[in-house]
């Protein structure tokens, strides 16, 4: 059996060279607008573990994120530099607060948004 998933993975079973780079590009592309498009933007290396890959997650002064697969940490830094943007190890410095409270903010506008209309009488 496990020859068959050799095989398998060999004949196409996962994304190949091309299509790895096409995804790895579009989330660095993702990841530099939303870093040029908002204020002060910091980068958050996320290290690989055995549910996900490597990640930056980048957090703006109003606590505003977006996460994207990186090939490695080095590659999450170097990003950053290039950007100007100061990065750290989130297993070191943990997330921010302003990242959480914009969480929960959100949380809270979809909660109102799905609670049906009150009329007064």
């Amino acid at each position: 059996m496990l020859g068959w998933l050799r095989r398998r993975s060999r004949r196409g079973g996962g994304a190949g060279a091309a299509e790895q780079r096409r995804l790895r590009d579009e989330a660095m592309e993702h990841l530099e607008q939303f870093a040029r498009t908002r204020t002060g933007v910091e980068g958050f290396v996320e290290p690989k573990t055995t549910v996900t890959e490597t990640t930056l997650l980048l957090v703006a002064s109003d606590g505003e994120w977006t996460r994207r697969r990186v090939p490695d940490a080095r590659t999450a830094h170097e990003f950053a530099n290039r950007l100007g943007i100061p990065s750290y190890d989130a297993q070191v410095e943990g997330y921010p607060q302003r990242m959480r409270d914009w969480n929960a903010r959100q949380k809270a506008a979809q909660k109102k948004a799905a609670a049906p209309p009150t009329t007064a009488d």
